[in-house]
């Protein structure tokens, strides 16, 4: 394992030797709510046999998760690669000691390459501490901002990149808008021959308005075809939200989406797709 600052990586993977990439790869998107019930997110996940994984909101030693590292333990049980980037210090669920956080993990069966983050430049301030708060978990005291986790993985010489995006659940459109906005201009560096994938809690429906503009514009198309089934559990309040999207860009064919409502493991529900190369 390797860290910095900000990010943590490491390798569980079995090594293969393929001269030439597979027909295609599954990718499953899903917020895993900090890997509360982890035992239960990792069946599903190693029952759906996906090639990449896009999970949003993992624990690092955090109290309420019994102090495990979320993405490393998920990544060991499947043999996969992963990158952990740092979206939150939770300051209620660790100690100056022994600091926890929180944020994005892409794992990949394949080897992972060139990671970085990009730290929204808009944020809501709805986390920071303040005096008056007491230190305790109710209140969510964080350091930190919303984050893209962005990279790439490496299937057989073809670089697929990939971009890990949870967008603040708190605030409104306009500032998720912006988020997104950064996003989208920071994939103009790959070149619509590369292919690219960009997943995430978005915590907004982006089927119209000015994100859907804003991601048309960027040539980036819906992986469920514009046919998007909710993705958060319903309530007595409401039936859900559509909230977590795939979408791709450049020479992949998206096919067999689903969204598994069946799968009570979050707060959202996975969504998984499978790439065709052409």
């Amino acid at each position: 394992m390797t860290e910095t600052k900000e990010i943590e990586t490491g390798n569980f993977a079995v090594p293969r030797w393929l001269l030439c990439p597979p027909d295609s790869i599954r990718v499953v998107n899903w917020n895993i709510d900090r890997g509360l019930q982890l035992q239960r997110v990792i069946e599903f996940l190693a029952s759906v046999k996906a090639d990449i994984l896009l999970l949003q909101e993992a624990d690092v030693n955090a109290k309420r998760t019994h102090h495990v590292n979320v993405a490393r333990e998920i990544a060991q049980k499947l043999q996969m690669n992963y990158v952990f980037g740092r979206e939150f210090e939770e300051l209620t669920q660790g100690t100056r000691a022994s600091p926890a956080y929180h944020g994005q993990a892409t794992l990949s069966r394949w080897p992972l390459a060139n990671f970085r983050i990009i730290r929204f430049q808009k944020q809501s301030n709805f986390w920071r501490p303040r005096w008056f708060l007491p230190e305790i978990s109710p209140f969510q005291e964080r350091i930190g901002g919303r984050l893209a986790l962005v990279g790439e993985a490496n299937i057989a010489g073809t670089a697929i990149a990939t971009y890990n995006l949870h967008l603040e659940s708190k605030g409104d459109d306009e500032l998720r808008d912006s988020q997104l906005d950064e996003v989208l201009a920071d994939a103009k560096r790959y070149s619509l021959s590369t292919p690219t994938v960009l997943a995430g809690d978005f915590n907004l429906d982006v089927s119209s308005g000015t994100a859907a503009g804003a991601i048309r514009h960027a040539q980036f198309d819906d992986a469920f075809l514009n046919r998007h089934a909710r993705s958060t559990p319903g309530s007595f309040f409401g039936h859900g939200r559509i909230i977590d999207w795939i979408f791709t860009r450049g020479p992949i064919r998206a096919n067999k989406q689903q969204v598994y409502h069946s799968v009570s493991a979050s707060d959202h529900y996975p969504l998984s797709v499978d790439l065709a190369f052409p």
